[in-house]
């Protein structure tokens, strides 16, 4: 049975609130996310294999996939769509190391990164692709942290309020994709 309630979660994340999540429920996300795509994801993992110190901490944080288009009419981001996940399976496993404790996107996962999140008590959201200009106006403010010379695709925070998501896989390995 499914939750048709909305619940509220708020970053720093608390794990013990995390496993109350159940695959397919219904969240709104508030307070600082991290935003990066791919070429963040490789570098950082590069650095973490190399024991180099992260520009950032990952510790119960949650991981937005988008590359946000520029700003404009008085807004932090312009269109601020979720990207494909899978193509950041490989990178997962040395981030949920580092205590990252969710990540968001479109798509399923592998089964991999499914049991990655079980081990490390971390879950995978779902945000609505297609609607980037719609999920953008719960972004509040856009801050460049790191590898500003990658444009659009540079490690950045957003701060969102009431971020509207779905429970994709949770810290037991549901997975709304095989349900």
């Amino acid at each position: 049975m499914v939750n048709t309630d909305v619940i509220s979660v708020a970053t720093p994340l608390d794990r013990g609130v995390l496993c109350r999540l159940k695959a397919g429920d219904r969240v709104t996300l508030s307070g600082e996310v991290l935003v990066f795509r791919d070429e963040v994801h490789r570098i950082l993992c590069g650095m973490i294999e190399h024991g180099e110190t992260l520009p950032f901490s990952l510790k119960d944080a949650a991981l937005y996939y988008c590359g946000p288009t520029p700003a404009s009419h008085g807004m932090p981001v312009g269109s601020a769509g979720p990207t494909t996940s899978s193509r950041m399976d490989r990178f997962t496993g040395p981030l949920l190391k580092q205590g990252l404790a969710m990540t968001i996107g479109k798509g399923n996962r592998s089964p991999e990164v499914a049991a990655l999140l079980v081990l490390h008590r971390a879950v995978y959201m779902a945000a609505t692709g297609g609607v980037g200009a719609l999920l953008a106006r719960h972004i509040t403010s856009s801050k460049v942290i790191a590898f500003p010379e990658l444009g659009p695709e540079a490690a950045r925070i957003f701060t969102v309020r009431d971020f509207p998501l779905i429970t994709a896989i949770d810290t037991e390995g549901k997975n709304i994709y095989e349900i």
